[in-house]
């Protein structure tokens, strides 16, 4: 009996449920800490000398921890386990996160942000492979799927501090308060058990029967996956797939990324007023949650590919009819339905990419998928400060991205291949 079939058997679903709870506790803590610097960075180039200057670095030193935290998640959770990589991770995303709150200057923001955002590039991975395994197969699908959607819960509820809070507290309490929220969460993690797979690679059998509390009559083995070269993602069976793939991940992000973090600036330049480009940015943030929603109904209705091509081609519409607009109505219609398509795009290429590859080639594809997010997540916010502060213009900011949106729609439909009702290899 392999670990899939010890799951079905001897984990209750109700103890599946709790830990899909608390690991998305964690994932919205993630979100929160990612996101939080669109609401308050206006404050923090306004209070930090110099800040001005440095606010591409400023932007994207997150995702280049996250970049860092993303690549050694790996090697740490094997070596010490899921638990004690998740435990680590989350307190260094916590400790940093509350020194960010402290900075005095525009260096040492970057370089707390930056380590925290280690912190959270590393937890990402580890609450994935935790919650895949301690899941049955059979509701790991959904599982994974609503984990993902917390993201935009976490957005939620950190943009709704901010905006109530920022004029009394100031930016700083945001850092402050989600730090301390991750406290009550270290706890959860040092009682939760370790992961079933690395408690049986650790101590066999007697290691497996005490983190599930159960004795297990059968015999258990680990079903083995060859490790595959990334250079086996160009066969030719792969080719066209892997730079649709690749394409499609830097796409959603870089537009996600690159419009979310300024929503402010982009806001203000507009004429709308400082405190309403903050509503406005959480409007942003609300809307994300119906964009996963909408992508978890049409995935199963029109398929994989199409409702890919149709996201995607909506981030591009939606993106040149708000940077065409001016009216405050319009404006705020048109950054709500970029948060429905682009969201929606992000719920996509999370879901189809693992159906475009086979087992033993399933993990290389989505870690180097997500390796191109990452790169996105950190050229986006240079690209829209760059082009803003060379142009003053957000059309010149927002055409490029509504091509590459449009692009990647063409690549779903024309080198996509439909996975819908196909078993996985």
């Amino acid at each position: 009996m392999n670990i899939d079939k010890v799951i079905e058997k001897y984990v209750p679903v109700r103890k599946q449920s709790l830990l899909l709870f608390f690991t998305s506790l964690e994932w919205m803590i993630v979100a929160a800490g990612v996101m939080i610097l669109s609401l308050t960075l206006p404050g923090i180039l306004s209070e930090l000398p110099g800040a001005m200057q440095v606010k591409g670095t400023i932007a994207s030193s997150v995702f280049i921890g996250m970049l860092i935290g993303a690549f050694s998640s790996g090697l740490l959770s094997d070596f010490f386990g899921r638990k004690w990589a998740n435990l680590s991770y989350l307190i260094l995303a916590g400790f940093f996160t509350y020194f960010t709150g402290m900075s005095k200057t525009p260096e040492t923001f970057i370089l707390f942000r930056l380590f925290s955002g280690i912190g959270y590039g590393g937890l990402l991975p580890v609450v994935n492979a935790y919650l895949t395994e301690f899941t049955a197969i059979r509701i790991r699908g959904r599982f994974l799927t609503l984990l993902e959607s917390s993201w935009a819960i976490g957005s939620i509820l950190m943009g709704l501090f901010t905006v109530l809070s920022l004029d009394t507290l100031g930016w700083r309490w945001s850092y402050y308060g989600l730090s301390l929220i991750s406290i009550p969460l270290l706890i959860v993690v040092l009682v939760l058990p370790e992961s079933p797979k690395i408690a049986y690679l650790k101590k066999g059998k007697k290691g497996l029967e005490k983190v599930l509390g159960v004795n297990i009559e059968e015999e258990v083995e680990v079903t083995k996956h060859v490790k595959m070269p990334i250079i086996s993602l160009f066969n030719r069976d792969y080719f066209s797939q892997t730079i649709m793939v690749w394409i499609l991940w830097f796409s959603v992000s870089f537009v996600y990324y690159g419009l979310f973090i300024w929503a402010p600036k982009i806001f203000s330049s507009k004429g709308i007023t400082p405190q309403n480009s903050l509503w406005y940015t959480f409007f942003m943030l609300v809307m994300q949650l119906p964009g996963y929603l909408l992508a978890a109904y049409l995935i199963e209705k029109i398929g994989r590919k199409k409702s890919t091509a149709f996201f995607f081609l909506g981030t591009g519409f939606s993106t040149l009819l708000m940077a065409a607009i001016s009216t405050q109505t319009a404006l705020l219609i048109s950054s709500v339905i970029i948060s429905i398509f682009c969201l929606g795009a992000w719920g996509m290429v999370y879901a189809y990419t693992p159906e475009l590859y086979p087992t033993k080639m399933r993990g290389l594809g989505n870690g180097a998928a997500g390796v191109m997010a990452r790169i996105a997540g950190i050229v986006a916010p240079y690209y829209t400060a760059f082009i803003m502060d060379k142009t003053n213009s957000i059309t010149m900011v927002m055409i490029p991205m509504a091509a590459l949106a449009t692009v990647s729609a063409i690549l779903a439909i024309t080198l996509g291949r439909e996975t819908k009702g196909l078993p996985v290899e």
